[in-house]
């Protein structure tokens, strides 16, 4: 796995020493208001965690574990996935972009400059012509986000009983 530095943060492979900061991300209510809106339990987030390792040796991307350089506190997740979600249109195949960070980074630019690094690094690297994100309507922070990288909103969906977003973004070759 890449182990990508940007500024102010650096984006590594999750690892076992991760669970104890990401189950208190993952625990906390603000954190999972837009994603499903139920706290991750210790177990589930170990599975997360795997879940991002194992990403990376099937598709040749996935999640990297964030940490704010100065503090070496975690931060949160960001990466790529292809969960084959259910939903309609599809964005199987699709590289789907997702980022979580911890509440007490929140309003400080981090998203966009991890969000940067993981497109910058995936232009270089993938052969994806697109990429896309899944976002909760009322998540305006992720949505500034994902505009600032240049998504543009691609479908209105539903996804487990919610609305969703689709945002799509054409690759720029580096």
């Amino acid at each position: 796995m890449p182990v990508l530095e940007t500024e102010r943060l650096l984006l590594r492979a999750p690892s076992a020493d991760d669970l104890a900061a990401s189950t208190t991300m993952w625990s906390n209510p603000e954190v999972v208001r837009h994603i499903g809106g139920k706290p991750f339990t210790r177990e589930e987030v170990w599975s997360r965690i795997l879940r991002a390792r194992g990403l990376w040796s099937m598709l040749g991307y996935g999640y990297w574990a964030v940490y704010d350089k100065a503090s070496g506190r975690f931060a949160g997740d960001i990466g790529f996935a292809d969960f084959h979600r259910d939903f309609s249109p599809s964005i199987e195949g699709i590289p789907e972009m997702g980022w979580v960070l911890d509440p007490w980074c929140h309003g400080r630019g981090y998203a966009s400059e991890a969000v940067t690094a993981a497109i910058r690094w995936a232009e270089a690297e993938l052969d994806a012509p697109e990429y896309s994100c899944i976002i909760d309507p009322d998540n305006a922070s992720s949505i500034n986000v994902a505009l600032k990288a240049g998504f543009v909103e691609a479908a209105k969906t539903r996804y487990k009983g919610g609305r969703t977003l689709i945002f799509r973004r054409s690759a720029r070759r580096t």
